[in-house]
Protein backbone atom coordinates (compact mmCIF):
# COMPACT_ATOMS: atom_id res chain seq x y z
CA UNK A 1 0.00 0.00 0.00
CA UNK A 2 1.72 3.71 -0.85
CA UNK A 3 1.43 6.18 1.79
CA UNK A 4 1.67 9.81 1.34
CA UNK A 5 3.72 11.62 4.35
CA UNK A 6 4.67 15.41 4.47
CA UNK A 7 6.80 17.68 6.55
CA UNK A 8 6.98 21.20 6.94
CA UNK A 9 10.11 23.28 6.31
CA UNK A 10 10.78 25.72 8.38
CA UNK A 11 14.38 27.01 7.62
CA UNK A 12 17.00 24.79 5.16
CA UNK A 13 17.86 23.24 8.88
CA UNK A 14 14.42 22.58 10.69
CA UNK A 15 11.99 20.38 9.40
CA UNK A 16 8.72 19.14 11.29
CA UNK A 17 6.98 16.02 10.52
CA UNK A 18 5.28 13.15 11.95
CA UNK A 19 7.81 12.28 14.55
CA UNK A 20 8.22 15.83 15.90
CA UNK A 21 4.69 16.36 16.11
CA UNK A 22 4.00 13.25 17.95
CA UNK A 23 6.25 14.38 20.35
CA UNK A 24 4.68 17.38 20.71
CA UNK A 25 1.32 15.68 21.54
CA UNK A 26 2.94 13.70 23.89
CA UNK A 27 3.88 16.21 26.03
CA UNK A 28 0.97 17.94 25.50
CA UNK A 29 -0.90 14.63 27.04
CA UNK A 30 1.74 13.82 29.89
CA UNK A 31 2.93 17.05 31.07
CA UNK A 32 6.42 16.39 31.07
CA UNK A 33 9.27 15.93 28.47
CA UNK A 34 10.77 13.10 30.45
CA UNK A 35 7.18 11.22 30.21
CA UNK A 36 6.77 12.41 26.45
CA UNK A 37 10.10 10.76 26.14
CA UNK A 38 9.24 7.46 27.57
CA UNK A 39 6.22 7.07 25.83
CA UNK A 40 7.98 7.60 22.53
CA UNK A 41 10.40 5.63 23.00
CA UNK A 42 13.44 8.12 23.22
CA UNK A 43 15.74 9.27 25.31
CA UNK A 44 15.27 12.44 27.60
CA UNK A 45 18.15 14.25 26.24
CA UNK A 46 17.46 13.07 22.25
CA UNK A 47 13.70 15.06 22.92
CA UNK A 48 15.25 17.81 24.42
CA UNK A 49 17.30 18.56 21.56
CA UNK A 50 14.48 17.93 19.14
CA UNK A 51 12.16 20.60 21.51
CA UNK A 52 15.38 22.85 21.29
CA UNK A 53 15.71 22.97 17.62
CA UNK A 54 12.13 23.80 17.27
CA UNK A 55 12.16 26.63 19.86
CA UNK A 56 15.07 28.20 18.05
CA UNK A 57 14.23 27.52 14.99
CA UNK A 58 10.59 29.09 15.42
CA UNK A 59 12.46 31.76 17.24
CA UNK A 60 10.25 31.81 20.43
CA UNK A 61 9.63 28.31 22.39
CA UNK A 62 7.25 25.82 21.41
CA UNK A 63 7.22 24.37 25.07
CA UNK A 64 7.28 25.45 28.20
CA UNK A 65 8.93 23.99 31.50
CA UNK A 66 7.66 24.55 34.93
CA UNK A 67 9.62 25.37 37.88
CA UNK A 68 8.67 24.69 41.42
CA UNK A 69 6.82 22.26 43.04
CA UNK A 70 4.22 21.01 40.00
CA UNK A 71 7.21 20.94 37.60
CA UNK A 72 6.66 19.14 34.02
CA UNK A 73 5.93 20.89 30.46
CA UNK A 74 3.37 22.25 28.72
CA UNK A 75 2.98 23.57 24.32
CA UNK A 76 2.96 27.05 24.09
CA UNK A 77 0.03 28.61 21.91
CA UNK A 78 2.40 28.51 18.98
CA UNK A 79 3.32 24.83 19.90
CA UNK A 80 -0.52 23.54 20.32
CA UNK A 81 -0.88 25.67 16.99
CA UNK A 82 1.50 23.84 14.96
CA UNK A 83 0.10 20.45 16.07
CA UNK A 84 -3.06 21.14 15.38
CA UNK A 85 -1.98 23.01 11.99
CA UNK A 86 -0.22 20.14 11.17
CA UNK A 87 -2.99 17.62 11.78
CA UNK A 88 -4.98 19.66 9.49
CA UNK A 89 -2.98 19.70 6.95
CA UNK A 90 -1.96 16.22 6.74
CA UNK A 91 -6.40 15.37 6.64
CA UNK A 92 -6.05 17.68 3.73
CA UNK A 93 -3.68 16.15 1.95
CA UNK A 94 -5.36 12.89 2.89
CA UNK A 95 -8.50 13.55 1.93
CA UNK A 96 -7.08 15.12 -1.85
CA UNK A 97 -4.38 12.38 -2.37
CA UNK A 98 -6.77 9.22 -1.27
CA UNK A 99 -8.16 8.69 -4.54
CA UNK A 100 -5.11 8.76 -6.67
CA UNK A 101 -3.20 7.03 -4.10
CA UNK A 102 -5.85 3.98 -4.03
CA UNK A 103 -5.43 4.14 -8.28
CA UNK A 104 -1.31 3.33 -7.79
CA UNK A 105 -1.87 0.84 -5.49
CA UNK A 106 -4.73 -0.84 -7.97
CA UNK A 107 -1.98 -0.22 -10.89
CA UNK A 108 0.51 -2.09 -8.62
CA UNK A 109 -1.22 -5.05 -7.87
CA UNK A 110 -3.02 -5.70 -11.49
CA UNK A 111 -0.38 -4.50 -13.54
CA UNK A 112 -1.39 -3.20 -17.34
CA UNK A 113 -2.34 -5.58 -19.61
CA UNK A 114 0.10 -6.25 -22.27
CA UNK A 115 -1.42 -5.31 -25.81
CA UNK A 116 0.01 -7.64 -28.89
CA UNK A 117 0.66 -5.63 -31.28
CA UNK A 118 -0.12 -7.77 -33.95
CA UNK A 119 -3.70 -8.10 -32.25
CA UNK A 120 -5.69 -5.09 -33.41
CA UNK A 121 -8.72 -5.05 -31.56
CA UNK A 122 -10.50 -1.89 -33.54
Amino acid sequence: MIELRFQLRVDSETRIGPGKVSLLEAVARVGSISAAAREQEMTYRRAWELIDHMNKAFGQPVVVGHTGSTGGASLTELGAEIVRRYRLIGHLIDEAAAPHLAALDVAILVPALEVDPDNDLD
